[in-house]
């Protein structure tokens, strides 16, 4: 029989390179609600790893396989202290996102680094790993994958919204789960807000005090992404050609940039979920007071906030619970997310002899 509770460490590097995010999570093998956030943190990027990871996407194959693996390596080593900072001495497998450097499905291409090999050689445990390539493969965006989770760990919600380097969605329709990526976020407000100096924009501050511009607000929303019907994703290379120049062109005041882009930001959302009971926010994005409030406004309700924990770390939990999926050979993406030919069992398997399965 198998063992009632399996216990994973879930590990996420988002595109607004925060930092990584580390979970250690109890799951109940029955009852996949029965689950518990033991211990989590961030460990921030230090300056060489956010610069090596922002100019990922510019380096060539050679250079992307060296940071591959060295960034694997970097993964366990950050693990392993993980496990001894809160002596963890139960654990059955790690399951690891990686930190995606190109997303263009729609050419057949995604890529995550951290090498799974060098994390299981390095921890000396199971890893799961590459949970976007298979889902290209058969066709489909490789993204959200998150909603596998949504729909089997908090069902009693509406919509799953996440802020993160951008906003995704995740909602059942007609007995289908649907999901996908309605617009940047953090990966822009984070970009201009660093050229003043800061990481970020605290509580929306910053952006509160700008002004609008009408004619920026008008342009960005007209975007052609925004007309497609899901399934569909966003990467870092959109918002280079798409985003990035179309600021820059009509726009140079940081504080009205900011704004700007907020009041484009959750009009795009507040469009997806204007018609929601019950909405659980998470992502870092959720910590911006003045984003929040705009989104109330713009929906007209009271937005509940989840706790803070699960804010922070839910795509953490939950690539861990992708990994638990996989190891049981379980459907954790779903073709109408994605646009896949088939729901299936994503994921790479790296066992700590250097076997691969």
């Amino acid at each position: 029989m198998q063992n009632e509770f399996r216990y994973a460490i879930g590990l996420m590097s988002g595109t607004s390179l925060d930092g990584l995010d580390l979970v250690y999570v109890k799951f109940n093998n029955f009852d996949y609600k029965d689950f518990q956030i033991i211990h989590a943190e961030t460990r921030a990027y230090n300056k060489d790893w956010k610069h090596i990871l922002s100019d990922a996407i510019t380096l060539s194959t050679e250079e992307l396989n060296k940071i591959n693996d060295d960034y694997g390596l970097y993964l366990g080593r950050c693990v392993n202290e993980f496990i001894e900072k809160f002596r963890i001495n139960n654990l059955d497998f790690i399951a690891s996102h990686g930190h995606t450097v190109f997303h263009q499905p729609d050419k057949g291409i995604t890529l995550q680094i951290g090498n799974g090999k060098k994390i299981a050689e390095m921890t000396n445990i199971k890893v799961v790993c590459d949970f976007r390539a298979q889902d290209v493969n058969l066709g489909g965006q490789g993204a959200p994958l998150v909603p596998i989770g949504d729909e089997l760990l908090f069902e009693e919600y509406d919509y799953c919204l996440n802020l993160g380097g951008f906003a995704n969605v995740s909602y059942k329709s007609k007995n289908e789960r649907i999901a996908f990526d309605i617009c940047p976020v953090n990966i822009v407000l984070n970009y201009y807000t660093k050229k003043i100096g800061l990481d970020y924009d605290k509580n929306g501050n910053i952006a509160r005090s700008g002004k609008v511009n009408s004619d920026l607000l008008v342009k960005l929303n007209a975007l052609e992404f925004y007309k497609k019907q899901p399934p569909k994703s966003l990467g870092l290379e959109w918002v280079k050609s798409e985003i990035f120049p179309l600021i820059n062109n009509l726009e140079t005041n940081i504080p009205t940039i900011l704004k700007t882009f907020v009041k484009h930001s959750t009009f795009q959302i507040s469009e997806v979920i204007k018609n929601s009971n019950k909405v659980l926010i998470t992502g870092g994005g959720a910590f911006n007071t003045y984003f929040i409030q705009e989104v109330e406004r713009n929906i007209n309700k009271k937005i509940n906030m989840a706790p803070e924990l699960l804010i922070e770390y839910k795509e953490a939990l939950i690539f861990a619970f992708l990994g638990l999926l996989k190891l049981k050979n379980e459907v954790n993406c779903l073709k109408s997310v994605t646009g896949a030919s088939k729901d299936h069992a994503t994921g790479v398997i790296f066992n700590p002899k250097n076997r691969q399965s």
